[in-house]
C-alpha cells in the first residue's frame, strides 16, 4: 500500500486549532501500519467525549467544541480519519472499503483504551461509529447522533445524495472547503476555508475524500450491506442512553433522525432537540449548543442510572 502524509508545515498557524498532535499506529491489511492522528485534550482522567467527523471535513471541524467540552470537565478525543486531516492517506481507491475503515478505527480506538465514552458523531462519523457501537458496546455509555445514519441498501437515497455521489467523482478538483463552507448555514471565511483544504497539498491526497460516497451502502448488494444489517441487531437492542440532535436545514440526513428513534430503545423517554439554523456541518454553524446538548445530555444519564 503506497501512503501518502501531508507534510507538518501544511498545519501551521491554522485558525483556532492550536492542539497538541497525538499518533497512533494500525495495522492494514496488507501487513503494514497506517498513522492516524487524533486530539486528546482535557483531563486525562476524566469521563470521555469522542468526536468522530465525516466526509471530507477532518478534526478541524470540532476546533470549536474541543474547548467547551475539556472546561466542562471531559477529556475530549477527535481523530482523524485515514485519508483526511494529519492521518495517512492511501494513495488508491482500491485501499478504502468500508470495512477498512470500521477496522482502523475499531484498532485505535482499542489502543486508547479508554472507556465510558460518549459519542457523538456526524456524517461518515455515524457510519463508522455506530459499527463501533454495535462490536465494542461495552466501552460506550451514551451516544449522540447528528445529521447521520446506518445504512443497509434497503432503501433508496434521495436525490441530493446521489447528485453528491457523482459530483465526488466527476469534479476535476475536489474542493473540500468550499463543499463544507456550502453545507453550512454560516458563511465561512477565507482562512477557514483554506484551513479545511490544508491536508490536501494537490488531488493526490483527496482519493479518500472522493471515494467515501461511493462506500455508502445504498443497494443491498453493497459489501457492507449485510454487516451494517448485523450492527442494527445489536442497535436494536441498545437500552442506554442514545439521543438524535439533528439540524434543521440538511436536505442529505433530514429524516433520518426519525428512524433511529423508533428502532434504537434508548432514545426514548429523551428529548431529542433540533438544532435550529445549521446545516449538514452543523458543528460549525452551532458549536456552542451543540457542546451544551452534550453537556447537559450527559448530566441527565448519569452513568449510575444506566444498565
Amino acid at each position: 500500500m503506497d501512503v501518502l502524509r501531508t507534510p507538518e508545515a501544511c498545519f501551521d498557524r491554522l485558525p483556532d486549532y492550536n492542539f497538541t498532535p497525538n499518533y497512533l499506529q494500525v495495522a492494514d491489511t496488507e501487513g503494514g501500519h497506517l498513522r492516524i492522528h487524533y486530539l486528546d485534550e482535557g483531563d486525562a482522567n476524566a469521563p470521555v467525549v469522542l468526536l468522530l467527523h465525516g466526509e471530507p471535513s477532518w478534526s478541524f471541524l470540532y476546533r470549536k467544541m474541543i474547548p467547551l467540552l475539556a472546561a466542562a470537565g471531559f477529556r475530549v478525543l477527535a481523530p482523524d480519519l485515514i485519508g483526511f486531516g494529519r492521518s495517512d492517506k492511501p494513495s488508491k481507491t482500491s485501499d478504502y472499503t468500508y470495512a477498512r475503515h470500521v477496522t482502523w478505527m475499531k484498532d485505535w480506538l482499542i489502543q486508547v483504551n479508554v472507556k465510558n465514552i460518549t459519542l457523538f458523531c456526524q456524517d461518515w462519523g455515524g457510519l463508522i461509529g455506530l459499527r463501533l457501537v454495535a462490536e465494542l458496546g461495552h466501552l460506550f455509555s451514551r451516544v449522540v447522533a447528528a445529521n447521520t445514519f446506518l445504512p443497509t441498501g434497503d432503501f433508496a437515497p434521495g436525490e441530493a445524495f446521489e447528485q453528491w455521489q457523482q459530483y465526488a467523482q466527476t469534479v476535476p478538483v475536489l474542493p473540500v472547503g468550499d463543499i463544507v463552507n456550502r453545507g453550512a448555514v454560516t458563511n465561512l471565511s477565507a482562512d477557514i476555508i483554506a484551513a479545511y483544504n490544508a491536508p490536501y497539498p494537490d488531488e493526490h491526497y483527496k482519493v479518500g475524500a472522493r471515494i467515501f460516497p461511493q462506500l455508502v451502502p445504498i443497494t443491498p448488494e453493497n459489501p457492507e450491506a449485510q454487516a451494517n444489517r448485523e450492527a442494527w441487531l445489536q442497535l436494536r437492542q441498545w437500552q442506554k442512553p442514545f439521543l438524535t440532535a439533528f439540524s434543521d436545514s440538511d436536505p442529505i440526513t433530514a429524516g433520518a433522525e426519525k428512524i433511529l428513534q423508533k428502532l434504537i430503545p434508548g432514545t426514548q423517554g429523551l428529548q431529542h432537540p433540533t438544532v435550529a439554523e445549521a446545516g449538514h456541518f452543523l458543528q460549525e454553524d452551532q458549536s456552542q449548543s451543540l457542546a451544551d446538548i452534550i453537556i447537559q445530555f450527559v448530566k441527565n444519564t448519569p452513568v449510575s442510572s444506566i444498565t
